[in-house]
């Protein structure tokens, strides 16, 4: 879906730049936050923010002598361009989370919440792992995060503790099992059965 925004508003900077600032409408960012956030040449986001300047998405501020930019609500395709990004936002087809099978030794993942459009979620993941590169999810995370223009909340755990857990029922992992959510890696054996008796309750 990236894709094919990138194709439609011509850069991928503009829709990295279009996208977080529909996914975060409330805060005012730097140009060197933006650029942070959304892995992009501060070069690049100058430019993009001054054509988006000039069409009125973006509105200037200035505070302490540093400025900043925030998205103008008022924008006329406001809503039309949250409902197109919130959609693109809500895939499982992400290039970064392929990666998360390198961060170690993945028995699960599962994604909700902002992946789905499921906001009842309490967490975007939830991620099984044993010998975990902590460098290496930073990297996932950071990568996952400039791809779909917003923070990705997220439980990690290792095996052990995900059997306490499930063992002892507990509700947080139950909610999240027997809500909407997608299997992405699942090497946990009678992981499956189980969420299907939750299911039938």
């Amino acid at each position: 879906m990236s894709e094919i925004l990138e194709v439609l508003f011509g850069s991928k900077a503009k829709t990295r730049i279009l996208r977080f600032f529909l996914l975060n409408s409330e805060k005012e960012y730097s140009v060197a936050d933006i650029a942070k956030k959304n892995m992009l040449a501060a070069a690049s986001v100058r430019k993009e923010i001054g054509e988006l300047k000039k069409i009125k998405f973006l509105v200037e501020k200035t505070k302490k002598g540093s400025k900043y930019y925030t998205l103008d609500q008022d924008f006329c395709f406001y809503s039309e361009l949250k409902s197109l990004f919130a959609k693109s936002t809500a895939s499982p087809e992400s290039k970064s989370l392929s990666r998360l099978k390198n961060i170690g030794d993945v028995k699960l993942a599962l994604v909700s919440g902002i992946f789905l459009n499921y906001p009842k979620s309490k967490v975007d993941m939830v991620l099984v792992a044993n010998n975990v590169s902590r460098g290496k999810l930073k990297s996932v995370m950071s990568s996952l995060e400039a791809e779909i223009g917003k923070e990705v909340s997220f439980v990690l755990m290792n095996s052990d503790e995900f059997k306490y857990r499930l063992d002892m029922l507990d509700r947080f992992l139950l909610d999240f099992i027997e809500g909407s959510h997608l299997e992405l890696i699942d090497k946990i054996p009678g992981l499956k059965r189980f969420i299907a008796g939750r299911k039938k309750y």
